[in-house]
């Protein structure tokens, strides 16, 4: 096994925002390999994650955007268990990177349960007309649907979206670490988006 630097600690704390023990055991269980540790880091905190979820989230902070120019402007709703952490570092660039994002992405709804009925029926039609046009069988056709639905859902629902700022992550993982980090259930609550020339 590799020895466990203390550049190597600092280096994985950078990368994931962990606690130094924990940076420190997650790079001696995976032999240093940093890669690996950063996979256990996450996994960590998607445990955690699911641990705190049933928890109440009656702080937080509603966190508006404006877009250089004044024409499209965002404010999301964010909740956590504290006014502490409501109030921390963290929390608040987490609802501000949130809301950048949702100005840039304009998702539908926070998870596919939010996405209308009539929008993914809507959807369901386009991609079934399409897939016939190719003269496949019913039983394919089926599979390219449910496959270009879970991408529309993956495209359009803030939580499966793939981060602006890190296109390795998805909005759920940057919350889950948040969530690891902080030790408080976090949710996103709302958000509504506002652009100039949108109805």
């Amino acid at each position: 096994m590799s020895e466990i630097t203390a550049a190597m600690v600092k280096q994985l704390r950078d990368k994931t925002g962990s606690g130094m023990m924990d940076c420190k055991k997650a790079l001696a269980e995976n032999s240093g390999d940093m890669e690996k540790a950063i996979d256990f880091l996450r996994k960590k905190g998607l445990a955690t994650a699911a641990k705190r979820a049933g928890r109440a989230t009656t702080e937080g902070v509603v966190q508006p955007y404006v877009h250089t120019g004044g024409k499209l402007g965002v404010m999301v709703e964010v909740n956590c268990e504290t006014d502490f952490v409501a109030k921390s570092e963290d929390f608040q660039e987490f609802a501000k990177n949130v809301a950048m994002h949702i100005a840039a992405t304009s998702p539908i709804g926070i998870s596919p349960e939010d996405v209308p009925a009539e929008t993914l029926a809507r959807e369901k039609d386009i991609y079934m007309d399409q897939a016939r046009q190719t003269g496949k069988p019913e039983n394919v056709i089926e599979k390219i649907v449910e496959g270009k639905m879970n991408k529309f859902l993956k495209e359009n629902c803030l939580m499966n979206q793939t981060y602006v700022r890190n296109p390795d992550i998805t909005i759920a993982d940057l919350l889950n670490e948040l969530i690891a980090k902080i030790g408080e259930n976090i949710s996103i609550k709302r958000f509504v988006r506002f652009q100039i020339g949108e109805s």
